[in-house]
């Protein structure tokens, strides 16, 4: 899933990732599913055939980030040397992004555990997705994992799910449980990626996949609460509460550390008049660990 809509910009030296990527519950077109290991969770097929279809019809261009705005930007600006409360070298904004992103050498694993959060839907659709993963802030190329909730007329769906573009559209893999407890990983040797997202409160919802791509690029590692582009644009997002992105690892080609180990960037969710969507938190002492709370679907 990729950035902000081009007409918010971006800065000159970062391009814009531009996907139109189609979700599906089963592979796409030509995709590689021989390794991939999965159930269908507690959903009947009927349920799922449902699920898939509301969920292909919002996110045809389910992206990255699709624009961010940092001190070139409005309300951005550098934290201060020394602080205690961020340690973010940047302050960024993004319309379907919130979290923290690394940049560095090239990275060779992301990881991120979280509790699966309970959605509060309205009457309308809106979606959540949480995620760790390679690539997207400053690349075209994007591998990641995670789980999203989808809100449909006030009924709350789970799922997990994984993506490698360009080599693949998004999967959605298993349904899930609120209270769920989640550990996503990307790992990458050469140009090899094994994407995994451990339930270990529901074993069976788990997966893991290997892929390969070769023209992703690896510049930066994320962990991520967004509101996924669907064909018009940003989807609202749901009511997710407080998401908590715990016991956050990364490596890249030449050292392991946490997210505070490497150039981090806090990115806050805005609306298209600037209002907060998701606010994250400063990163815990430890630089491991940190909380994104909703604010406001759209």
């Amino acid at each position: 899933m990729q950035g902000l809509p081009k007409a918010l910009g971006r800065c000159a030296a970062v391009g814009v990732p531009v996907l139109g990527l189609l979700m599906a519950l089963g592979p796409a077109a030509g995709a590689s599913t021989a390794n991939v290991t999965h159930t269908h969770g507690h959903y009947t097929a009927q349920a799922l055939a449902s699920a898939k279809s509301q969920l292909q019809h919002m996110l045809k261009n389910w992206r990255g980030m699709d624009s961010w705005k940092n001190d070139n930007g409005l309300a951005s600006a550098k934290s201060s040397a020394g602080s205690s409360a961020i340690h973010a070298l940047t302050k960024v904004q993004s319309t379907n992004w919130s979290g923290y992103a690394d940049l560095g050498k090239p990275f060779t694993k992301v990881s991120g555990t979280w509790t699966e959060p309970t959605g509060t839907c309205g009457s309308g659709t809106s979606l959540a997705a949480f995620w760790v993963g390679i690539d997207g802030f400053s690349s075209d190329s994007v591998e990641q994992d995670g789980t999203i909730i989808e809100c449909d007329g006030g009924t709350p769906l789970y799922f997990d799910w994984w993506e490698l573009f360009p080599t693949n559209a998004v999967q959605v893999v298993n349904s899930v449980n609120p209270g769920d407890t989640i550990t996503s990983s990307v790992s990458r040797s050469g140009t090899n990626y094994t994407l995994t997202v451990t339930d270990s409160t529901t074993p069976s919802d788990s997966f893991t996949t290997t892929q390969s791509c070769t023209s992703c690029v690896n510049s930066s590692a994320e962990w991520i609460a967004e509101a996924p582009s669907g064909s018009t644009g940003v989807e609202p997002l749901s009511n997710f509460g407080v998401f908590k992105m715990r016991n956050a690892k990364v490596s890249n080609v030449t050292k392991s550390g946490v997210i505070s180990s490497f150039s981090d960037d806090q990115i806050t969710m805005i609306d298209s008049s600037s209002n907060v969507e998701a606010q994250p938190s400063g990163l815990s002492t430890a630089g491991n660990w940190f909380k994104v709370t909703w604010e406001r679907s759209t």
